[in-house]
């Protein structure tokens, strides 16, 4: 059990599927016991989930999960945070660390609502759910250094993390690693669908896309050399793998991704803004 979470206590302030994927991670590297954890939620058959598959304390009251919690994780959905911060409100002690991964809700928004200032803004992604998320985070001045420990910790349980300084840059991460799960998902599908034209079954086509998928990307990890390349070992003059790149080029692949990541990118910081102004 890692030192710095010895003998902590977490609280979940809503318990859904990112929720979940904290709570497995957390679990699933000894940083916690299952008795140090409470989640708190709306509905009672999920809480029944929860406590069946991780033996977690659980309550439907949001007041009850952060009681003599060190660590509060805020993971409800933003459109619920003005319903769920008027019973929270003033309800934290000054010691305890927040922990938000509601996207699009900036500390200022969040201290104004629950009238506590030692928070942590995450974006994680949906592969934390096996262990393999990357998250951005960071701090306001006022979480001190054995909480920005706590937190680190507890996010690397996800998968990777990288702390930033500019809060800025969590907009930034909503629309490269927040959102970019979808993006490779939308590309798979796309690559699956082109060999069942061609004439392979799903489930063959399948097979094939998700190991060369996940090969290309353990490969890359592996490897210091450039992207491009890579890609250019890959690619014979005149060759096959020319020709479908040409294709792609000429479709605009890359100024069609740039785009979509930016349009994201624009969408966060129009979100922020509006969460700011409630």
């Amino acid at each position: 059990m890692s030192k710095v979470l010895k003998g902590k206590k977490l609280g979940f302030i809503g318990s859904g599927i990112m929720a979940e994927a904290i709570v497995s991670g957390v679990l699933g590297k000894e940083l916690v016991t299952p008795a140090s954890i409470c989640c708190a939620d709306p509905y009672t058959v999920r809480l029944e989930q929860l406590q069946d598959r991780y033996g977690v304390k659980t309550t439907v009251d949001n007041k009850k999960a952060i009681k003599g919690a060190d660590v509060v994780f805020l993971s409800v959905k933003p459109q619920v945070l003005n319903e769920v911060s008027e019973s929270l409100l003033g309800a934290f002690d000054s010691n305890q660390l927040i922990i938000s991964i509601m996207a699009g809700v900036d500390t200022r928004t969040l201290k104004k609502h629950l009238g506590h200032h030692s928070i942590v803004r995450t974006m994680p992604n949906t592969p934390a759910r096996v262990g393999e998320g990357m998250t951005v985070w960071t701090a306001t001045p006022d979480v001190s250094k054995q909480q920005r420990t706590m937190a680190q910790t507890l996010l690397g349980a996800l998968g990777e993390e990288v702390f930033v300084t500019r809060e800025g840059d969590l907009d930034m991460a909503t629309a490269l690693s927040g959102t970019g799960p979808a993006y490779v998902f939308l590309f798979m599908e796309s690559l699956i669908d082109a060999g069942v034209h061609m004439g392979f079954s799903r489930r063959v086509a399948q097979k094939l896309v998700l190991q060369t998928v996940k090969g290309s990307v353990d490969f890359a990890l592996q490897s210091d050399t450039h992207l491009a390349e890579l890609r250019n070992q890959v690619t014979s003059p005149g060759g096959t793998t020319a020709d479908a790149l040409y294709q792609m080029e000429k479709g605009g692949l890359r100024t069609v991704l740039s785009k979509a990541v930016f349009s994201a990118f624009q969408k966060s910081r129009a979100l922020s803004n509006v969460a700011d102004d409630d």
